[in-house]
């Protein structure tokens, strides 16, 4: 791509060179610095219209009557605004860049680095925004350890882009702060609802409708074997046990972050056997929801049933290089996931998952 100017330059010399004047070739050559534009810095913009100008120039020597001033004026004018367009093309590039830094800083205290390994506990994350310009959107995820266990989060802030950003950032936050001082996660789901309704007071969302976010809180306490789940309306997470692959539904939706005051706060904790080996896929509906061009949703519990025993970081790995494949390349909303195992204790063998232990 980078050589295209130079390839079309001496593509239209050759055949300039090799057919009959009366065809005139040559009037093509202005069309290689406006591709140059495009791509190059200023000075090879203009030293390609050079290179131009003095090929036009011999090629009236070899064949009289092509009328070169008026080729050669073109080529000039155009040269001229091949250069002041690189040149404006350059300033937004550096723009774009300082805009993305500005994004990956708050990427970074939205979606902090999290360690991949939490005692027994392995995890993984993933993230696309589907505002790529801006690189980070309103799904969010976090996970923290903590003296009751390690707890996560997922959750999608409707909208997505920047303007999601900022209430994403919000519940992060509160979550980051309850999740180590309320003792379950009821409490820490509160906390995260007040917090939200507070957001959403102080810079009201644009438009009637109101700004809500679903979210899912997970806790798997140090000894394992069973993971604690509060569901705010997100979509429920996939567990794959052995060849079995289960939705973790809850037995009661519970409210949506801050609409807690509208629909009324009963929160259900469901508990979930989580025996050494399984896998569990926490993610947004963003990756349930990604399209093919015939307009299919990825088939997501059917991928996930078809994965080997595998790390949470090679599942999303391929879940990232599936999703691109399928949707060619085109995300319509944000995607974040994370991946889930819980590693086997040395010496000890793994027992038999049963189904859900009990509802709370």
């Amino acid at each position: 791509m980078r050589l295209s100017p130079v390839i079309l330059t001496v593509v239209i010399a050759s055949l300039a060179y090799a057919t009959p004047p009366e065809v005139a070739f040559s009037r093509l050559l202005p069309a290689a610095p406006a591709l140059a534009a495009a791509m190059w810095p200023v000075l090879p913009t203009v030293l390609l219209g050079t290179v131009c100008l003095f090929l036009m120039i011999g090629l009236s020597l070899v064949f009289p009557g092509l009328g070169t001033w008026w080729t050669a004026s073109g080529i000039i004018a155009v040269t001229v605004a091949a250069a002041y367009g690189s040149h404006v093309r350059l300033q937004r590039e550096r723009t774009l860049f300082q805009v993305r830094l500005v994004a990956d800083a708050a990427q970074q205290v939205v979606l902090s680095p999290m360690p991949r390994r939490f005692g027994s506990v392995e995890i993984d994350s993933l993230y696309l925004a589907a505002a790529a310009e801006a690189r980070i959107g309103g799904d969010f995820y976090e996970v923290v350890d903590t003296r009751y266990g390690v707890r996560l989060l997922i959750g999608d802030v409707r909208g997505k882009g920047l303007p999601a950003v900022g209430a994403a950032a919000a519940i992060v936050n509160s979550f980051r702060e309850a999740a180590y001082g309320e003792a379950d996660l009821v409490s820490v789901a509160r906390r995260l609802d007040a917090s939200s309704t507070r957001y959403n007071a102080a810079f009201p969302p644009e438009g009637p409708m109101e700004r809500f976010a679903t979210a899912l809180l997970v806790e798997i306490p140090h000894e394992g074997r069973r993971i604690e789940i509060l569901n705010c309306g997100h979509p429920p997470p996939l567990l794959l046990n052995r060849d079995e692959l289960r939705a973790l539904e809850p037995t009661t939706p519970s409210p949506l972050l801050n609409l807690a005051e509208l629909i009324g706060d009963h929160y259900t904790i469901d508990t979930f056997a989580f025996a050494p080996g399984d896998l569990l896929l926490l993610y947004t509906d963003g990756i349930a929801e990604a399209r093919a061009r015939d307009g299919g949703f990825f088939p997501l519990a059917a991928w996930m049933s078809q994965q080997p025993p595998t790390t949470p970081h090679e599942l999303l790995m391929a879940l990232h290089r599936d999703l691109l494949r399928y949707s060619r390349g085109r995300l319509d909303d944000d995607i974040a996931a994370l991946a889930v195992r819980l590693c086997e204790p040395e010496g000890e063998a793994t027992p038999e998952a049963p189904g859900r232990v009990n509802d709370t």
